[in-house]
């Protein structure tokens, strides 16, 4: 399963620059380096779609990705390690808030986390703070060619628990960039999403 069309359409740093909200916007969201532009390339088949970099905080805005013209992919910045000044850290932060908050046709979060380390703090803090909010959110377990069956297993376990701990149900779906391992769930889940209508 691929995306016929992609193409990138604007780079927000605030949310008034964000395009109309015409369409389903499906975003990513995690730790730098964690792999969402990799991601990004490889659900959509088009791999210098999304800028890689391995200069952690590299993206620092809200990039916006059109998909066969129904939906939009909404990379946003990554948090924990972006070189900026903690005033402008602030200020994304309060505008990812908004985001996520206000933006009317947000259908889901997908987070991100390195398959193989354990949740950070800034990640279980995300988990929780989307479950109270009660935003539709899935955990994608990326790099998961990097670890043994076994530990993947572990991996996807040890999310499972954390959030049962926290009296939430989401799916959590290992994958990888690299060899495509998991990549038709995480688009099937994007779709599903993706039709659903923008109230």
């Amino acid at each position: 399963m691929a995306f016929d069309q992609a193409e990138f359409i604007t780079g927000a740093t605030r949310i008034d620059n964000c395009p109309e909200p015409t369409l389903p916007e499906i975003c990513m969201a995690g730790r730098s380096n964690v792999g969402k532009s990799s991601l990004i390339n490889t659900l959509t088949g088009h791999k210098n779609l999304a800028r890689t970099s391995n200069t952690p905080g590299k993206t620092q805005q809200m990039n916006y990705y059109r998909i066969d013209n129904e939906f939009f992919l909404v990379d946003l910045p990554g948090f924990g390690y972006a070189k900026v000044s903690k005033k402008e850290r602030a200020r994304w932060g309060e505008e990812i808030r908004i985001y996520l908050l206000k933006r009317q046709t947000l259908s889901i979060i997908l987070h991100l986390v390195d398959a193989r380390h354990e949740p950070t703090a800034l990640d279980q803090e995300f988990f929780f703070w989307m479950g109270t909010h009660q935003k539709p959110f899935s955990v994608v377990l990326t790099k998961a060619d990097k670890i043994s069956g076994n530990k993947l297993v572990q991996s996807v376990r040890r999310v499972e628990t954390l959030l049962d701990q926290m009296n939430i149900e989401v799916p959590v779906l290992p994958c990888s960039s690299e060899t495509g391992k998991g990549v038709t769930d995480v688009q099937s889940l994007i779709l599903d999403f993706a039709k659903e209508p923008i109230t």
